[in-house]
């Protein structure tokens, strides 16, 4: 099955990062603004969806969904939907995190959902790599300068993290005390961690 890479329109600066993250096969949907990276990211959409408040029609020769300006959902909220119903398994997210905190939260949630429905997704930006830790363990190579664990749902349990500077076991993070930012990756090792019960988002710094 191919990847499903949705762009935002937040802002990328380093494109050269983002495009080596890109696969030639990857289903691209550019999400109204996101259409402002196209050119840059050498990508064709395969579908372009928003309501086109922030973004003009470019009216290419590909499926567009054009979106009502009153909605509960954002474009890019919509465009994982829309996805999902493709029966897409494995999601990159591009362009979504950046200078309006409640679209980078609202979309940093949009992970969080993808998860609960067994799907595999990820966020790249300019500084990081973010995806949720749940029932599967992560690794984190060495090749990561840092990364933290942060809860953004209820009560993470029985948290083990084994090949870093701060190693936990069977430890709990809860949403009021955030204790696992900034963590290291020990020389020439690889990061392990597991989580019996609940989530964690996990940021993979560059």
């Amino acid at each position: 099955m191919r990847r499903c890479v949705i762009a935002g329109g937040a802002d990328i600066n380093n494109y050269a990062l983002i495009r080596g993250e890109l696969r030639d096969d990857d289903f691209v949907i550019y999400c109204d603004s996101g259409l402002k990276h196209m050119e840059l990211l050498q990508r064709k959409p395969d579908l372009i969806i928003g309501d086109f408040d922030s973004h003009a029609d470019p009216h290419l020769a590909v499926e567009t969904i054009t979106l009502p300006h009153e909605k509960d959902d954002t474009d890019t909220v919509f465009a994982a939907k829309e996805a999902v119903k493709r029966g897409f398994d494995d999601f990159l997210l591009i362009g979504v995190t950046g200078l309006r905190l409640d679209h980078t939260l609202g979309n940093l949630y949009i992970l969080l959902w993808l998860d609960s429905l067994g799907k595999r997704a990820r966020i790249i930006d300019d500084y990081s790599e973010m995806e949720i830790v749940s029932d599967k363990p992560a690794k984190v190579s060495c090749r990561y300068p840092y990364f933290s664990l942060l809860n953004i749902s209820g009560c993470a349990k029985v948290i083990t993290v084994t090949g870093a500077k701060f190693p936990l076991k069977d430890a709990e993070i809860t949403c009021d005390y955030q204790y696992g930012v900034s963590n290291e990756v020990l020389p020439g090792e690889e990061a392990v961690i597991t989580i019996k019960e609940g989530k964690l988002l996990l940021i993979k710094v560059f």
